[in-house]
């Protein structure tokens, strides 16, 4: 379920209203069985998921 780590992959973060650099990045299917990235904001903390597959 979980694939291996990105660096420097951007997000939009809800709770800071911008984009970020997504720390401690990871690859993740969702139950739709799409993939996705999914990390935390180093400003607030925050879970953030970028839907769609990493280039």
């Amino acid at each position: 379920m979980f694939g291996m780590l990105f660096a420097m992959v951007e997000g939009y973060c809800v709770k800071c209203k911008k984009k970020v650099e997504i720390k401690d990045a990871t690859t993740v299917t969702m139950k739709n069985n799409k993939p996705a990235i999914q990390g935390v904001c180093p400003i607030c903390g925050t879970k953030i998921y970028r839907i769609g597959k990493a280039s």
